[in-house]
């Protein structure tokens, strides 16, 4: 079984990417968010620790859209020294709500996706168990800029660059 921290700073990882799968629509029409977003994305940034540690992480995803772009499946691979990440997830449009879900393989855990789409902007909801994250992504170009914020676990925050490779 996995600590609420665990599971915390895990589900924040795996929203980081959850999100940068939403965010890519922002260049699109908002009818479409997941429309051009196709490909492999890859990035790194930093993530917080509640005890003020800060560890350095390197993310690659894969985003297959459904052709009428209101659906996204993604699989992504991220690591740190310390960790590893094995992800898959699928979230789907409906006007400006987004909804989907998300599993881990490596520590078998998954939880739910909850959204709006707000012009270029995106605000999410992570969740898995008792763990929830805000996230805000920004798009420019083929650059993304993610911002994740918890409170009340392990996990306290990331800021993860991504870009289209």
């Amino acid at each position: 079984m996995f600590s609420s921290g665990s599971v915390g700073r895990h589900a924040a990882v795996v929203s980081i990417l959850l999100l940068s799968c939403v965010s890519s629509g922002a260049q699109a029409q908002s009818v479409h968010p997941f429309a051009g977003m196709s490909g492999v994305w890859s990035g790194k940034g930093t993530i917080s620790l509640e005890s003020g540690a800060r560890e350095a992480i390197r993310c690659r995803a894969t985003y297959a859209v459904r052709e009428d772009g209101n659906a996204l499946q993604q699989t992504l691979r991220c690591a740190s020294d310390s960790y590893k990440i094995e992800l898959t997830s699928n979230v789907v449009a409906s006007g400006n709500k987004l909804s989907g879900t998300w599993s881990e393989s490596t520590r078998n855990v998954s939880g739910d996706v909850q959204g709006t789409v707000a012009g270029a902007r995106f605000q999410v909801v992570v969740s898995a168990g008792t763990f929830s994250a805000d996230l805000a992504l920004t798009t420019k170009g083929n650059s993304q800029s993610v911002v994740i914020r918890s409170e009340g676990s392990e996990f306290k925050g990331a800021n993860i660059t991504l870009t289209r490779t």
